[in-house]
């Protein structure tokens, strides 16, 4: 296995890794946002608590959300590196600068990934502490036989809180970017480079980059203005 361990430690292992993860997470979102959507229910959350019931007790989902907690922290740390080491071959004089074609969110992936993973711990925090440590408490819905966890309780207080709101949008925003970059870059890492299929995909990873942010931006907004009326 020292081959692999070597691989892996090498440039384009952890640019392969970084773009398989990535890939990953970019596959969760849509699943995430499906469940978010429920919080528009209109039904005082049971929509919303059934499905956080089933995501924390199902014991696939559960043993996919570790993986998706360890991929992010990998995806973090590999990004990191890469931007380190990237920083410090600027300082060669054999460097090349192509700041003058890039775009801003290749240019600040790093940047971009840094506030990313600070809103998450905020995000992680306010929701999936409080329910890990059991200080939620239990209500009713129809169809289960037993309380869950009113995980829709401290979604309502961060959603009706106008500062909560906009830093929410504002990290939707950042990923949007991120996204839009990412998306392309790890097909390309991939090798996955083909006149006829590289408009494709960046067409698609710009439609996924706008839509599955903008669909996170709606919920606390529509949730905000619901409760303000």
């Amino acid at each position: 296995m020292s081959w692999f361990s070597k691989f892996l430690g090498s440039s384009i292992g952890r640019k392969l890794l970084m773009s398989l993860t990535g890939l990953f997470l970019i596959s969760f979102l849509p699943v995430h946002l499906a469940g978010n959507l429920q919080l528009l229910a209109g039904d005082g959350g049971e929509a919303f608590n059934t499905y956080a019931e089933f995501m924390t007790t199902n014991p696939l989902i559960k043993f996919i959300s570790y993986g998706l907690y360890f991929f992010i922290l990998l995806h973090t740390f590999l990004g990191v590196r890469i931007w380190l080491r990237n920083r410090s071959a600027k300082g060669s004089k054999y460097a090349v600068s192509s700041t003058g074609t890039s775009s801003f969110s290749s240019r600040n992936m790093a940047w971009l990934g840094i506030i990313i993973f600070a809103f998450l711990v905020l995000h992680l925090y306010q929701f999936w502490l409080k329910m890990k440590m059991g200080v939620l408490e239990k209500v009713n819905v129809a169809g289960l036989d037993e309380p869950v966890n009113n995980l829709y309780a401290p979604v309502e207080a961060a959603f009706t809180d106008p500062i909560y709101v906009i830093i929410y949008v504002i990290a939707m925003i950042v990923i949007g970017f991120h996204l839009w970059h990412g998306f392309q870059s790890s097909f390309q890492t991939l090798g996955l480079n083909h006149k006829k299929y590289t408009p494709v995909i960046k067409g698609l990873g710009a439609i996924y980059s706008i839509v599955v942010p903008l669909g996170f931006i709606v919920i606390p907004i529509v949730f905000y203005l619901r409760h303000a009326m």
